[in-house]
C-alpha cells in the first residue's frame, strides 16, 4: 500500500513540533540512517554535493549539531531563540509503497533577544518506510529569500 498524504504530514508535523520545542534528541531518530539534511543557499539547485551550503548534514553532522544546541556551545545558541512553524500547502509529488516524496510551503518565525524574524521556505521531504516505521531520508529547505544569509542560526530550519 502506497504512503499516503496522511501519513507523510503526521511525520512533517511531528518534527516541526519537536523542532520548535527543542526536542532534538529524539528528533535525531525521524531521520534514516543515511539521511540528509540540507539548507542550500541557491534555493534552484538540485546539485547539493558540488555547491555551497547553510547544511548539508548528515547522521553525524546532524548529531554534532544537537550536540552544539543542547550543549550551549555555539554563540548563535546563547540565548536560544523560540521558534513557531507554520506548515501548509502540502503535495504528495510522488509515491510508493515504500517511499515518497511530499512538498510544502513553511513560514518560521524566530524570537530571538527581543527581534522577531521570519524566514519563508519551500520545503521537500524524501521519506521512507522503515521497520521503525515513516523516516525522513532527505529533507532540502528551500529559503524564499536566499540573498540575506542567515546569521547567528540558533534551531535547525
Amino acid at each position: 500500500m502506497s504512503i499516503t498524504l496522511n501519513e507523510a504530514v503526521e511525520l512533517v508535523t511531528l518534527e516541526a513540533d519537536m523542532l520548535d520545542h527543542g526536542d532534538f534528541t529524539p528528533w535525531l531518530s525521524l531521520y534514516t540512517q543515511d539521511g540528509l539534511y540540507i539548507v542550500p543557499i541557491d534555493p534552484d539547485t538540485d546539485d547539493f554535493e558540488d555547491i555551497l551550503n547553510y547544511a548539508y548534514d548528515n547522521a553525524e553532522m546532524r548529531e554534532k549539531r544537537v550536540q552544539r544546541l543542547l550543549g550551549g556551545r555555539a554563540i548563535s545558541a546563547a540565548p536560544p531563540a523560540r521558534t513557531v512553524r507554520l506548515l501548509s500547502r502540502y503535495r504528495l509529488l510522488d509515491t510508493g509503497a515504500d517511499a515518497c516524496t511530499l512538498r510544502c510551503a513553511q513560514l518560521l518565525i524566530e524570537l530571538r533577544q527581543g527581534r522577531e524574524r521570519y524566514y519563508a521556505a519551500n520545503v521537500t521531504f524524501d521519506l521512507v518506510r522503515t521497520e521503525a516505521g515513516l523516516r525522513i531520508g532527505r529533507k532540502v529547505v528551500r529559503l524564499l529569500t536566499s540573498t540575506e544569509a542567515l546569521t547567528a542560526v540558533s534551531y535547525i530550519l
